[in-house]
């Protein structure tokens, strides 16, 4: 079963339920001969592997899981939105599996190789705090100009609440990703010029234990 199967279940650690990792099988010479061409890199994986916090054996596991999911070799954004709904059944998926596609598509060509998925899975899963806050930072600026604004920030809010679905939050309404929002972009905003920098995004998580706990909804939702 698709849904109740984690990365540990394949032999990746991460506490995380990330899709493409599932119905792994058993890894094969072909497997290693199409991963050496990935981004046609002859030395594929012995780069990702010193790229990534993965070991050789894990990367094999996440190849063979994202090969299995994605035969092309290439996640499309429609495939990246079914392979999430299937984890959220509950609610709707489809605007937060847009936003965080784009921030898994770094070099914004429409695609996710398998490149650009293990190196975000690296620092999602085994970054540094600094590396995870960078990346939530990413995904947080949506039209990628280097500021997050309210609106960016809420959009992403909204997308969660709308992922996770009624049933899981029963009690909240429906202003309330607005209203944290506005207590969030108050402490982020620092100098008050409607916009919060990386800067002001990174320190104000790491000195606010109250965001730095609301930060987890967003790595549980990766």
């Amino acid at each position: 079963n698709k849904k109740s199967r984690s990365p540990a279940d394949n032999g990746v650690s991460s506490g995380h339920p990330t899709s493409c990792l599932h119905l792994c099988l058993p890894y094969s010479v072909e497997d290693e001969l199409e991963l050496s061409a990935v981004r046609h890199r002859p030395e594929g994986l012995e780069q990702l592997e010193a790229q990534t916090r993965f070991s050789r054996k894990e990367l094999q596991i996440l190849y063979r899981g994202f090969k299995n999911e994605c035969p092309s070799g290439v996640v499309n954004e429609d495939t990246f939105k079914d392979i999430y709904s299937q984890f959220f059944p509950q609610g709707d998926a489809s605007t937060y599996a847009h936003f965080l596609f784009n921030a898994f598509d770094t070099d914004h060509n429409g695609s996710v190789s398998f490149e650009d998925f293990v190196m975000g899975l690296s620092i999602l899963l085994r970054g540094s705090v600094q590396e995870k806050l960078n990346w939530a930072f990413n995904l947080y600026d949506i039209n990628k100009d280097g500021y997050i604004t309210k609106e960016e920030m809420l959009d992403i809010m909204k997308a969660i609440y709308d992922m996770m679905g009624k049933c899981t939050y029963p009690i909240l309404k429906e202003e309330t990703p607005r209203q944290h929002v506005e207590i969030f972009f108050q402490k982020m905003d620092k100098n008050k010029d409607g916009v919060v920098t990386i800067d002001e995004f990174i320190d104000c998580c790491q000195n606010d234990e109250n965001i730095m706990r609301s930060m987890q909804l967003f790595e549980n939702v990766i």
